[in-house]
């Protein structure tokens, strides 16, 4: 049986759709998926043994200036409909995966209008299956695909797929270690450098190396400023989504803010800790079997905006992560690692 997925973006909602191909995976012998997906993630599809084909598409870039890219757009139109599929899910639910959908060979599925995001994108679908809203993403999806290839969850355990034998170990690494992940997109969700560095104190302490990765300049800056706090503390060196999962996947555990590597990490089963303060973990947290979610204990937290606006004293900001100090998060992540 070959199937399609479209799931393009963001890293976070395609980690959160391995579960279902394995789960898939468990209930019909020798069924492959094809994916398309961002450019930017292809790696992360690749990485489950069910996978046979990633389709990278750019579409954030051919958003940009349709007729500049318009060749590039049509090879990739040629390369979704190479196949006859005996299923397409479209497992985003949105008008540009509806698009993207529309054009391939195959059974098109997908979420039914009062279930999607954008309710317009179910006119691409000739079966639109009704998954009830306020569930987990994760949950979500693998409820979406069981429906889709017809068999049922039955409490299946939480797989990603991800074979830990698959990832060798990066030499020049000083064991054991931790990762901290300390970069993400919005202000509200870093977590105070103060912490950080406290964080790092204690598990030096505890005889581990600290890695700290980075993806743009600023933060590196930031990952170079936090290794200052200790000589066992390194920035690693940037490596593409392969490398840093292989990274993860060794580390004795991780720490993170909400972020798409922090799911990454909760793929891994990774003993992991993630922080949560402007944002919520309920929908779309980090779920593992070694991981756990802390949240904000604070009056206005989530706020779900993306600058902290609370103006009262605080003893840091964003004010909300006062509530999970450097020693909380390392007692909760010590008492995840072997």
């Amino acid at each position: 049986m070959k199937i399609l997925i479209i799931k393009t973006s963001s890293l976070g909602d395609v980690i959160h759709t391995l579960p279902a191909l394995s789960d898939a995976a468990a209930a019909i012998p020798g069924i492959q998926f094809d994916w398309v997906v961002e450019k930017g993630f292809q790696d992360i599809p690749a990485l489950h043994p069910s996978v046979s084909r990633v389709i990278p598409v750019s579409i954030r870039l051919w958003r940009k200036n349709i007729f500049k890219y318009r060749k590039e757009i049509k090879a990739c139109i040629k390369d979704i409909r190479q196949q006859q599929y005996d299923v397409v899910i479209d497992a985003q639910g949105l008008i540009k995966s509806a698009l993207l959908t529309r054009f391939a060979r195959g059974k098109r599925c997908g979420l039914s209008k009062s279930s999607c995001r954008e309710g317009q994108s179910a006119w691409a679908y000739q079966t639109k299956i009704d998954v009830e809203k306020g569930q987990h993403a994760i949950t979500r999806v693998r409820q979406l695909f069981a429906a889709c290839l017809g068999y049922t969850l039955d409490d299946k355990p939480l797989s990603y797929g991800l074979q830990r034998e698959a990832f060798t170990k990066l030499e020049g690494l000083q064991s054991p270690y931790v990762v901290f992940l300390h970069a993400t997109t919005w202000a509200s969700k870093h977590w105070p450098d103060t912490y950080w560095k406290d964080l790092i104190a204690l598990a030096v302490k505890q005889g581990l190396s600290v890695y700290l990765p980075w993806g743009n300049k600023v933060e590196k800056e930031r990952a170079e400023m936090l290794a200052q706090t200790s000589e066992q503390a390194y920035v690693l060196p940037r490596t593409d989504l392969k490398a840093l999962t292989a990274v993860l996947m060794h580390a004795q555990g991780v720490v993170g803010v909400d972020s798409g590597l922090a799911h990454l990490t909760a793929a891994c089963h990774t003993p992991a800790v993630t922080l949560y303060g402007s944002t919520s973990s309920v929908l779309t947290g980090t779920m593992g079997p070694n991981n756990r979610c802390l949240q904000a204990d604070f009056s206005c937290s989530p706020c779900l905006k993306k600058e902290c606006k609370y103006d009262q004293l605080s003893e840091v900001k964003p004010a909300c992560y006062q509530t999970l100090p450097a020693k909380l998060v390392w007692q909760t992540l010590s008492d995840l690692m072997p």
